[in-house]
């Protein structure tokens, strides 16, 4: 399936080509003013590689068209919109990036969260996210604002108070075992998801280790409404707004929901990680 973005990098590639040859210059050509090897130039024309763009400032240098670089950077800027680096989200630090969040879900009346291996933070305490943020700054080199992320994050959590809205969320059991914080952190962590669960505007289900499965995701994903998905991978996050995008999410929501447990099932899932926590 192609994607909203994939679509957006083949325009920007086939508006680079129209460039290109507008102005009279072969592939081969460019490539030599560029000091690139042709494959690159295929590839960007092609769709199958995204421009930086400083690519973007010396192809319409070398295509002997220097005013197209404005029109070429803001098509990669549109491009951007749909993938979101962590390097540039995070360049002012994880207030900024929690703030967004919490504007999303301001206008949002039903999120629906997968997770795998880590515990939505929508759910999470203070001390857990603690640890989470701080692992991500040491990964991705960024400012360490760590208390003010915290705090942002921890201000998301109102919308779970707000009658009208229901946040879904499906962890799979794994999330509820891996110790990505000291085992005591985690213990509360654990206590907190069992005492929303009966929430009124909060479902939980999870979905047990050992279970028949018909889809196995590698990663999370939220769905907001029917107007948007957001993936996070480890480079990026992906903002799909695309219908058919959407619609593939809801099915395999609907799959994975299929394996959970509810209620006191669910509960007792995790008080079994509680238990494991105790005996390790």
């Amino acid at each position: 399936m192609t994607t909203d973005f994939q679509r957006a990098r083949e325009a920007l590639g086939a508006r680079m080509r129209d460039i290109r040859t507008e102005g009279g210059v072969s592939g081969r050509t460019m490539a030599k003013r560029l000091g690139w090897p042709p494959s690159k130039v295929s590839k960007l024309e092609t769709g199958k590689q995204t421009p930086t763009p400083a690519d973007l400032d010396a192809w319409a240098t070398a295509a002997d068209r220097p005013e197209a670089a404005a029109e070429l950077q803001g098509r990669l800027r549109g491009l951007e919109t749909n993938l979101r680096s962590w390097r540039r989200q995070l360049s002012g630090g994880y207030r900024p990036r929690q703030d967004e969040a919490t504007a999303q879900e301001r206008v949002t009346e039903s999120i629906r969260a997968y997770e795998a291996t880590v515990i939505p933070g929508m759910l999470q305490t203070p001390d857990y996210a603690r640890h989470l943020l701080q692992h991500s700054a040491d990964l991705r080199q960024a400012p360490r604002d760590i208390d003010a992320g915290v705090l942002a994050r921890m201000k998301r959590q109102e919308a779970l108070y707000r009658p009208g809205r229901m946040f879904h969320a499906l962890l799979w059991e794994a999330a509820l075992r891996v110790l990505a914080c000291p085992p005591e952190v985690m213990a509360g962590q654990l206590d907190r998801l069992a005492g929303l669960i009966g929430m009124p505007t909060v479902q939980l289900g999870i979905i047990p280790l050992g279970v028949p499965m018909t889809i196995t995701p590698r990663h999370g994903f939220w769905i907001y409404d029917e107007r948007l998905v957001i993936v996070e991978t480890i480079t990026a996050e992906m903002w799909l707004d695309d219908a058919d995008d959407i619609a593939m999410y809801g099915k395999v929501w609907e799959r994975l929901d299929r394996a959970a447990v509810y209620g006191s099932r669910a509960h007792r899932v995790i008080a079994a990680a509680a238990a494991a926590l105790r005996t390790a």
